[in-house]
């Protein structure tokens, strides 16, 4: 049965000054706010290992930002905005990565009223000489509701990565009420980023330096990586007052065969690192059940996890993915989450959340909810009285479900 919620129960007052708008000078020396049974202390993100459980396994997002905002200019003058949010054609990340001339994305297309048929030229206001050889054209193929299929077209033989990088900026949020600037580069990136495809870091790994992962490692803590690329739904706030009515988009991730292995035979805790974690995580019960009731795995509905009550274990889901992939001869499972994680939704796999401090009215603000059972206020309101910086930049919470 769909919960039914109402937003404005999940608001809390967070004055501008408090949101962080650019990141410490050192990744692991924010604030860390510890919940555990109900209680809330703090300490030092880089002694974080500290609160991970022996034998724990810990799982990261290792998916890369991409400079997916191009800002472009009609013969008129009118500047356009486009920011790349999946591809269409390649539709394989790997692929259009790698593709030269010509290729499609769904965008959100700033001031798209204002652009009727005509081919737009990227701005180039510097007169950039690499900007001018690249060439770089788009051309409006479709509208679809909110976002737009556009066509873009370049020269000089470049894949599209480096079109990208060389005329593309990184998409910092739009909360933060500033153009991306040359820190951003490298602050709003983890240090484990491998594969490109978000247009949002996964912030909860911000935090993280080779010292506190090694420290971490020594603790006898196993870590692994899945890939989930990050869309621009992350910044959509909940506009509806029922969250029922809130779409979730479609986010692609992949998750290899020996993690799932890892995950069947572990025997400690779950540790996700940022919600991105947490959402591709509880997807792969919902998978398995897939595997085990039509044979093979695809997407995750939004509502799936409460529209029927589910017979099997965690066990047998994991274990029917797993045989489906050696079946198959693959050694990683690709599919796409719409999953929306709220109060009322039972936590199948992940036991210790690492993450940031969310939006007031946001889908992660209900699903820090749904983790500690309610209990968001009280971590939220020793956040605010201990002066802890918020959203993308901001200090770090570990939470333990209750």
């Amino acid at each position: 049965m769909i919960p039914e919620i109402k937003i404005e129960d999940y608001n809390y007052p967070l004055p501008d000054e408090r949101i962080a708008k650019y990141p410490l000078s050192e990744r692991d020396a924010s604030k860390l706010l510890i919940y555990r049974n109900g209680n809330v202390s703090q300490d030092r993100f880089r002694n974080i290992a500290e609160q991970i459980p022996e034998g724990s396994v810990m799982v990261f997002n290792d998916t890369k930002v991409v400079p997916a905002r191009l800002h472009f200019q009609r013969e008129s003058g009118a500047h356009i905005e486009i920011f790349c949010l999946e591809p269409v054609l390649p539709e394989e990340y790997v692929t259009m990565f790698a593709v030269t001339e010509r290729c499609r994305w769904k965008c959100i297309v700033g001031n798209v009223k204002r652009w009727k048929s005509d081919t737009l030229h990227l701005y180039n206001p510097l007169n950039d000489t690499e900007i001018e050889d690249m060439g770089l054209k788009a051309d409006l193929v479709e509208r679809c509701g909110e976002t737009s299929i556009v066509e873009f077209t370049w020269k000089n033989g470049a894949p599209f990565s480096k079109v990208l990088e060389i005329c593309g900026s990184v998409p910092i949020p739009p909360y933060l009420n500033r153009d991306t600037e040359n820190i951003d580069l490298e602050r709003y990136q983890t240090l484990y980023a491998r594969f490109r495809g978000s247009v949002a870091a996964p912030t909860a790994g911000l935090h993280f330096t080779e010292d506190v992962l090694n420290e971490i490692r020594s603790r006898n803590v196993v870590t692994d990586t899945v890939c989930l690329h990050v869309g621009a739904g992350t910044f959509l706030p909940v506009k509806s007052s029922n969250v029922a009515e809130h779409t979730m988009h479609r986010e692609p991730f992949v998750v290899t065969l020996p993690l799932l292995e890892r995950l069947i035979d572990k025997t400690g805790s779950l540790v996700a690192v940022g919600t991105t974690s947490v959402r591709t995580l509880e997807s792969l019960y919902y998978v398995g059940v897939k595997c085990i009731e039509s044979g093979k795995p695809s997407d995750v509905d939004q509502w799936e996890p409460y529209t029927r009550e589910y017979p099997y274990t965690v066990q047998e889901s994991l274990n029917a993915i797993a045989d489906y992939l050696r079946a198959n001869g693959l050694d990683e499972l690709k599919v796409g989450t719409r999953i929306i994680i709220v109060p009322g939704y039972e936590f199948k796999l992940v036991d210790v959340l690492v993450t940031n401090f969310h939006q007031p009215q946001s889908t992660l603000l209900l699903l820090i909810s749904a983790f500690v059972k309610g209990d968001w206020h009280n971590i939220y309101d020793f956040a605010l009285e201990k002066d802890f910086r918020f959203l993308s930049y901001g200090d770090s919470s570990i939470l333990f479900r209750r």
